[in-house]
C-alpha cells in the first residue's frame, strides 16, 4: 500500500470502469471528481461538485478541491487535502468530531438547497428520490 502524493487531473465525461492511482478525474457533465484513495487502500472515492459540497479549481495545470477530503466511511478514515494537485495530510478525527463535521455539512447542504430537516417537504423528495434509484 503506497501513498499517494500529487494527482494529475484528466477531465473525463464519465469515469472509466477501472480508476488510475494519482489520477484525479473531473466530470463537468455529472458535477463530480472521483479518484482512489490517496493513502493506497485502492477504494474509490468520489466528490459530487457543488455549493454545498466540493468545489474545484483548475490553473491550467493542476486542480485544488475543497474542502478536504474525509473518507471517513472507509476502514482507512483518511483525511487530506488537494491542493494544486499535491495531497497534504490532515490530521486524525475523533468519532465525535466526524459527528459533528457531518452534521454540519448536512445542516448546509439542506440550507443550501433550501431543505428543511425533517421537514414534510424534505421527506417527500427523499422518498421521491429513493424511486428514482
Amino acid at each position: 500500500m503506497t501513498t499517494v502524493g500529487f494527482l494529475r487531473p484528466e477531465f473525463v465525461e464519465s469515469f472509466p470502469a477501472a480508476m488510475e492511482q494519482g489520477v484525479l478525474y473531473v466530470s463537468i457533465a455529472y458535477s463530480t471528481c472521483g479518484h482512489l484513495c490517496c493513502c493506497g487502500c485502492g477504494q474509490e472515492v468520489i466528490t459530487p461538485l457543488s455549493p454545498a459540497q466540493w468545489s474545484f479549481t483548475y490553473d491550467g495545470e493542476n486542480v485544488s478541491l475543497t474542502p478536504s477530503v474525509g473518507n471517513w466511511d472507509l476502514s482507512c478514515q483518511s483525511h487530506y487535502w488537494i491542493r494544486k494537485g499535491k495531497v497534504q495530510w490532515s490530521r486524525w478525527y475523533s468519532p465525535e468530531e466526524v459527528t459533528a463535521n457531518r452534521e454540519r455539512d448536512r445542516h448546509e447542504l439542506a440550507r443550501q438547497t433550501g431543505e428543511i430537516t425533517g421537514g414534510r417537504f424534505a421527506r417527500l423528495r427523499r422518498r421521491l428520490w429513493a424511486r428514482r434509484l
